[in-house]
């Protein structure tokens, strides 16, 4: 996706059980902030296991932008940042994903300057970086904000204790990147703990960071002593784990789980085993099966790491439309976390939403229909949803999915589903 509109077409028959075994991808989350730290100090680094997703690519244009030498084999990226001659990024690069956002503190902390517009992505309802600028401003950043572009610099940054008075992930982030290139000691206080931030930290480490605490809400980041060669392997996808998982409840199935951490996911996996389906954990898989027709649940309600995942509540809405009794789920993240809603009705499913808490009563059959992809994630719930109804569905979408899913359609395929992506 080069900043023009693409048009997926999904074609999906349904009502076909998915059974067999899945290696989960890269996680798109952690490859993120990790492809911004490579720009944090002059590197060359190897990255393993990084999915091919349009905001993994997004991500990679950046870099090439800043004046980096990026190359890619496959799940490994070579990224050169000992070039970088430039810290602006124009808006139609922000404007691909939100998370380009994540790219001010590295290049605050390695050229003393960054320029960026406000970010693009999902349309979730308010989704303010006002944290990350709180963030970044006490580590001292004197930041401009004109016509939505922002222009950051710092003389020099200086350690200092910062306390987020809510768990946000990007600002976690931001802070974490930017302290690497200040004086002294940081402290983040009321961190994110989602095993993404481990994941960056465990970069920064390799980099040449000291860091403790990351994973809890008190990260502790006292040096950096920069490296000059790594190599580093993302850790698998734990969204996309939930979302396989989701599609073998909801179709029925048992569908086996490889190359991921089931602990990562245990606050969807308590719902659906809840729900009635068997599930055996191991050390880096799980087995889900699911031969009968699901309970209710609830209520679910979604909440920071390691409370259940936003990113996974259209993912366990869609696997409980034809779950018998009455399911609840209440959003407390996003307040337009619910637009899947109205489009997985067209399906025969019975969705009553109020506020930011969402009534499911389950159906005995659903029907194939016309829907239209609202987000990432909500999409994806709409192409396990038609998955499990009878009939055709056709699901349109505007590059949504593909932002974070890697070869969506010829993994549900090799596990018997009958779909076919038309771009």
């Amino acid at each position: 996706m080069h900043g023009g509109l693409i048009m997926d077409i999904w074609h999906i028959r349904g009502g076909r059980r998915l059974e067999g075994n899945l290696r989960v991808q890269g996680s798109k989350n952690a490859s993120l902030p990790i492809l911004a730290a490579s720009v944090l100090c002059p590197l060359r680094c190897e990255l393993l296991n990084v999915p091919r997703l349009s905001d993994t690519d997004a991500a990679l244009r950046i870099l090439e932008h800043l004046g980096c030498t990026v190359a890619r084999d496959r799940d490994r990226v070579y990224i050169d940042s000992t070039t970088l001659s430039c810290s602006a990024v124009p808006h139609s690069l922000m404007a691909e994903m939100r998370s380009s956002v994540i790219f001010m503190g590295a290049l605050l902390a390695r050229c003393g300057e960054a320029r960026l517009s406000l970010p693009g992505g999902c349309q979730l309802g308010k989704r303010p970086i006002d944290l990350h600028l709180a963030a970044l401003r006490k580590l001292g950043a004197d930041i401009e904000e004109d016509d939505n572009e922002l222009h950051c610099r710092a003389r020099r940054l200086q350690g200092t204790e910062i306390a987020l008075p809510f768990p946000s992930v990007g600002a976690t982030e931001n802070a974490l990147l930017a302290a690497c290139g200040a004086r002294g000691e940081t402290l983040i206080r009321g961190a994110a703990r989602e095993p993404e931030i481990a994941a960056l930290a465990d970069f920064l480490r390799a980099m040449g960071a000291e860091i403790r605490g990351a994973g809890s809400d008190t990260i502790r980041l006292t040096a950096f002593h920069p490296k000059r060669d790594l190599c580093f392997r993302i850790p698998s996808d734990r969204i996309a784990a939930a979302t396989f998982a989701c599609a073998a409840a909801g179709c029925g199935g048992d569908v086996t789980l490889c190359g991921l951490d089931p602990i990562q996911i245990s606050a969807v996996l308590h719902f659906l085993n809840a729900a009635g389906c068997d599930i055996i954990t191991f050390n880096h898989a799980l087995r889900l099966r699911a031969d009968r027709r699901l309970r209710a649940v609830g209520p679910v309600v979604t909440a920071p790491y390691p409370g259940f995942p936003t990113d996974a509540q259209p993912l366990l809405m869609a696997a409980l439309l034809r779950a018998e009794g009455r399911s609840l789920i209440r959003e407390t993240i996003f307040e337009q976390r619910f637009r899947q809603a109205p489009e997985l009705c067209r399906l025969g499913a019975q969705i009553r939403v109020k506020g930011q808490t969402a009534e499911i009563l389950g159906v005995r059959e659903l029907h194939g229909a016309a829907l239209h992809a609202t987000d990432l994630r909500g999409g994806a719930a709409m192409i396990l949803a038609g998955l499990a109804a009878g009939g055709e569905t056709v699901v349109l979408d505007e590059g949504h999915v593909r932002r974070g899913y890697e070869d969506f359609d010829r993994s549900l395929e090799s596990l018997g589903a009958e779909i076919i992506l038309e771009n």
